[in-house]
């Protein structure tokens, strides 16, 4: 057997640089670059092997370890998981900020490669810098905490174990059901170990990502479920995307005239033109597609986790004797709900019961399809309203701030958000124009994803406009990698929303007697001690500036209209700053559609949480679990 001496890291870098993935004949390479951020416990590991092979694998320099994972979680997302990138960090701090990242990863499902550094293994010296002392354990270190939070997780202490490893970790992050977070933890003295490798684990593998078919006993189920049902919705997730699936729910929509709500990671499965889509489902959803939920008899679910959003913590499936049928690639969302598994790709299921139903010719009844359009288009003259900016003098509204960028994107724009009050109110208004172009992160709703996750999605989309869209309090969590856009000049446009505070979870703490405590950003009240004072004077634009972005301020309506495209022709980093006013009730955002649940104190002596507990008691009521 022909070998060739290399470190493990070096080992590792090389074996990375060939593997690949293919699905319908495309072929990627899985692992498009690697993030670090060097420190005692990889730069002379992986930072050095980095540097050695350096025309087979890009590196790419970050200012957070927790961004670094973000900016590959937006690159893996926008190459449909068939590529994403690694992230290699030191021992200590450096490691532990991994672990946000990397429940964001394996919540939404999205591949990335963590590598982080780890203590000796063959303890030289016992504590070293970093180092967590555990008394009943010699064998843990700050690392572990990345276990629960990983789909795969190992540490590397003999250089003959990387192979092993190494494979298993390839074949986690290109399985689409088992696919997130994978962490391979490197003892900084083994990283630097030589090793003789045997020549063909360098080979180059491709690694298939598999689309299953559906078992015909449970496609002829669900076929039949369909044709029985009068009022059948369809519930289109995350996994639409995932699995290019797109194409082939249009089709079965347009055969039989099922409508088609959307959760957040789905919304886009069909163009929001598209006659059968009725919006977003769930607390931050459309009163059309609530309303059908409420009535429909069969929830037809197709790559959804059902979270407590998209079902409005189990109060909006009400009907009588509704039942759920499930296309799901993993059999645990598959029978969510007690409901019928049809467990199989989300593009070839829909596929099969397409031709299923085309057999007998199915199509729900005129009626049905009617009632949806005229609510449908009630909703839109909403949407129409609270977009409407013909006051070109005064401050916009977060909702007329949506409207005006509505203007000017086309389906090449991508936009992205992930946490604050933005995500109901895209959910809501958002007018998607193509399969990628919303891409809400809201299964772990992170605050600070949207910057790095623009660059990784950028760097993956070239040529397109990418949008981050953020408010005040998100920005403040993590700018970090405006450094990181300028430094590569990787041309995102920021959208920063300047509402003095946490506005969504202020209106949630009013709604449930927690009288919008701590969640402003102003000056304390010097006769109360509330934060009910001046608002900061914080200046986010000149902080962005000093960072070395571009920065639009945009004071009116005219300002920002303007501004926006003229970040959008921008082709270097370029931030837009917006102050918004307060929404009132012509221009702000419907009120939610459907309930959420955020349990309310039971004893109180304030009369908002009293009257909260009140409310709340009424929608607990309606709770119905489905068997």
């Amino acid at each position: 057997m022909s070998t060739i001496r290399l470190t493990v890291a070096q080992a590792l870098v090389r074996f990375l640089s060939a593997q690949y993935t293919e699905r319908d004949g495309e072929r990627r390479r899985l692992i498009g670059a690697t993030w670090g951020i060097f420190g005692h416990g990889n730069v002379a590991g992986l930072g050095q092997a980095l540097i050695e092979y350096a025309d087979d694998m890009p590196y790419l320099q970050g200012r957070n370890e927790q961004s670094m994972v973000h900016a590959a979680v937006g690159y893996a997302r926008q190459s449909n998981r068939l590529s994403t990138h690694a992230v290699t960090t030191s021992i200590g701090p450096g490691a532990t900020n991994l672990v946000t990242g990397a429940a964001l990863a394996t919540i939404n499902h999205l591949p990335v490669l963590l590598l982080p550094g780890d203590i000796f293994a063959t303890r030289p010296a016992d504590p070293v810098l970093q180092q967590l002392e555990v008394p009943y354990a010699g064998d843990i270190s700050v690392n572990d905490t990345l276990r629960p939070v990983s789909k795969y997780f190992d540490r590397i202490t003999r250089p003959e174990a990387l192979i092993p490893a190494a494979l298993q970790a390839m074949r986690v992050l290109t399985d689409p059901v088992e696919t997130g977070a994978v962490t391979l933890a490197l003892p900084q003295d083994v990283q630097a170990e030589g090793f003789d490798w045997p020549e063909e684990f360098f080979a180059e593998r491709t690694w298939n990502v598999r689309r299953p078919a559906a078992d015909p006993t449970e496609l002829t189920a669900a076929v039949r479920a369909i044709r029985a049902a009068r009022r059948p919705l369809i519930v289109a997730g995350g996994g639409v995307h995932h699995a290019r699936a797109e194409e082939a729910l249009a089709e079965l929509a347009d055969a039989t005239g099922i409508p088609v709500a959307s959760t957040q990671a789905g919304k886009g499965s069909l163009r929001y033109d598209h006659p059968q889509d009725v919006g977003g489902i769930g607390h931050t959803g459309t009163a059309t597609a609530n309303e059908l939920a409420r009535t429909a008899d069969l929830v037809i679910g197709v790559g959804t986790r059902y979270t407590d959003f998209t079902t409005a913590s189990g109060t909006l499936f009400t009907a009588d004797g509704v039942r759920f049928l499930n296309l799901n690639i993993a059999p645990y969302d598959g029978h969510k709900l007690s409901g019928l598994p049809l467990i199989a790709d989300a593009r070839t299921g829909l596929e099969a019961l397409t031709q299923g139903l085309a057999l007998h010719g199915h199509r729900v009844a005129g009626a049905y399809v009617a009632e949806y359009a005229e609510d449908k288009q009630r909703w839109e003259h909403r949407v129409d309203a609270c977009y409407e900016a013909d006051e070109p003098d005064t401050r916009p509204t977060q909702a007329q701030v949506l409207g005006l960028l509505d203007e000017i994107a086309d389906e090449t724009d991508i936009i992205i958000n992930a946490a604050g009050s933005l995500p109901g109110d895209l959910h809501k208004l958002w007018r998607a124009r193509s399969r990628d172009q919303y891409q809400l992160e809201y299964g772990y709703s992170c605050m600070g994803y949207e910057i790095p996750a623009a660059i990784g999605v950028r760097m993956a989309a070239p040529g397109r406009p990418v949008w981050a869209l953020v408010g005040d309090g998100t920005y403040l969590m993590m700018p970090t990698e405006i450094v990181t856009a300028v430094q590569e000049n990787v041309p995102i446009k920021v959208l920063l929303v300047q509402n003095h505070g946490y506005a969504s979870i202020g209106g949630l703490s009013e709604s449930v007697g927690g009288e919008r405590f701590g969640t402003a950003y102003r000056h304390r009240n010097p006769d109360d001690g509330t934060f009910t004072g001046a608002p900061l004077p914080v200046d986010l634009a000149a902080n962005a500036a000093s960072l070395g972005m571009r920065v639009l301020r945009a004071k009116t309506v005219r300002d920002l209209r303007t501004a926006l495209a003229e970040a959008r022709a921008a082709d270097t980093p370029t931030c837009v700053y917006v102050e918004t006013q307060t929404a009132d009730t012509v221009s702000g955002p419907p009120p939610a559609q459907a309930w959420w649940d955020v349990p309310v104190a039971e004893t109180a002596t304030r009369s908002s949480a009293v009257k909260a507990r009140e409310e709340y008691d009424r929608h607990v009521s309606t709770r119905r679990r489905h068997l």
